[in-house]
């Protein structure tokens, strides 16, 4: 059964939406530590308090380059990542966005002149293999499905009750919020605009684009700019690192969730596919998990271990 689906899928075009989804990472990794740069180079004259993203710094970074060029690389890695799902299925492409950690912490080992631990080669190691075989097996035993109306409210009412919750939450406990909740709110919403954004695109292929696809299209809207918004929080009060390593475990969770449970993605998978999905993912969480909180030693540093032997 797995070899007849490994047939299918190599003569299917599913494999063309990898390479674009790996570009899109990376262009998330660099936009994102441009981003980070921009809002770290305001400085906290604003505060790093619930209003320190309000209107007048939005204004002040605006006119940043680096800022700007952060945000031009996010939009392009936006493009690429819709591109990338109109080619593949959501659980194929999604989890590539792992990269982007791995390419955000070699971009700081350079940028700082930084030598990488045994603990960071390790990491990355682990999230590149992990990400790999996913998205082989994937790959082989994911399919596309049509996208029915049930599809798209089901969708469509967890994303209300998600933007509810975080609404309420930001309300009433913004000022207790750090960058580990900012960051975990964004990564959710980020994953339900992949999801909303691989069903409209579906729709708009399967000629079947109407109120209710637009209806998906405002909540992905909306769940991209509260994504960014809270994303932009989470720069004010955290590392680059921290949060492309949320992003990088959360929206590819939700994402990856939604496309098996409610898409039906996987449903023509083989038992085996599943083990393989769960040893994968765990191999990749766990290299992002170690990749997030490891150090770097300055090369100086590295340089002056033998010495002192």
């Amino acid at each position: 059964m797995m070899v007849a689906a490994a047939e299918r899928a190599l003569t299917s075009y599913h494999w063309l939406g990898i390479p674009i989804a790996v570009a899109g990472a990376v262009l998330l990794a660099l936009g994102t530590m441009f981003q980070h740069r921009g809002v770290e180079n305001e400085g906290p004259a604003q505060g790093r308090g619930p209003g320190s993203m309000g209107g007048g710094r939005l204004q002040a970074l605006l006119r940043k380059p680096v800022w700007l060029a952060g945000t031009v690389m996010l939009g392009a890695a936006i493009l690429l990542q819709l591109t990338s799902l109109r080619f593949s299925p959501l659980i194929v492409v999604q989890p590539i966005g792992a990269v982007a950690l791995v390419v955000t912490t070699l971009a700081t080992v350079w940028a700082t002149r930084t030598s990488p631990g045994p603990r960071v080669i390790t990491s990355v190691a682990l999230c590149v293999t992990g990400v790999a075989a996913f998205v082989t097996v994937a790959a082989v035993s994911a399919q596309d499905v049509q996208i029915s109306d049930r599809h798209l409210v089901t969708i469509l009412i967890l994303l209300g009750v998600v933007l509810t919750v975080l609404g309420t939450g930001y309300g009433l406990y913004r000022r207790r919020w750090n960058a580990v909740v900012f960051t975990g709110a964004a990564g959710t919403l980020f994953g339900f605009v992949a999801a909303l954004a691989k069903t409209v695109i579906a729709r708009l292929f399967q000629g079947n684009f109407e109120w209710l696809s637009l209806t998906c299209l405002a909540g992905l809207a909306a769940a991209a700019l509260f994504g960014t918004f809270m994303v932009q929080n989470a720069h004010a009060r955290g590392t680059p690192e921290l949060v492309v390593a949320g992003l990088t475990v959360i929206d590819p969770l939700v994402a990856v969730t939604i496309g098996i449970t409610v898409l039906g993605e996987a449903d023509a998978a083989p038992p085996q596919a599943f083990i393989g999905f769960a040893l994968a993912g765990a191999i990749a969480v766990t290299g992002v998990i170690v990749l997030s909180t490891a150090k770097t030693k300055p090369a100086s540093e590295v340089e002056a271990e033998p010495r002192r032997r």
